[in-house]
């Protein structure tokens, strides 16, 4: 199993719930925080990945891999911080109960 098949999942389900909340107020403005702290988490994962790889605390088998790399670092490896960027505030928005005001609006 390639690591792109073990990311697939979770890139489609940060879909699906980013999109439940379209109609949730404010949708442009978390979706735009969620754009910036994507960038800032995807810099620091191309910084830090890089590091431990060069450093040797970890490998991946290439035959797992896409073969796209980032320096060191592989691909699959920026969609984690990709994902958690956009889904967190998602589902914190789909847990958080709606007021009169905004159920009206």
């Amino acid at each position: 199993m390639t690591y792109l098949l073990i990311v697939a999942p979770f890139v489609v389900a940060t879909a699906i719930v980013t999109l439940a909340t379209v109609r949730r107020p404010h949708f442009a403005r978390r979706m735009a925080a969620s754009g910036i702290c994507a960038l800032a988490l995807l810099a620091l994962t191309a910084v830090f990945d890089n590091v431990m790889i060069a450093a040797g605390l970890f490998t991946y088998p290439p035959e797992h891999l896409s073969g796209v790399r980032i320096g060191l670092a592989p691909l699959e490896d920026f969609s984690y911080p990709l994902c958690a960027a956009f889904l967190v505030p998602a589902v914190f928005t789909l847990l958080t109960r709606r007021t009169r005001v905004e159920a009206t609006a």
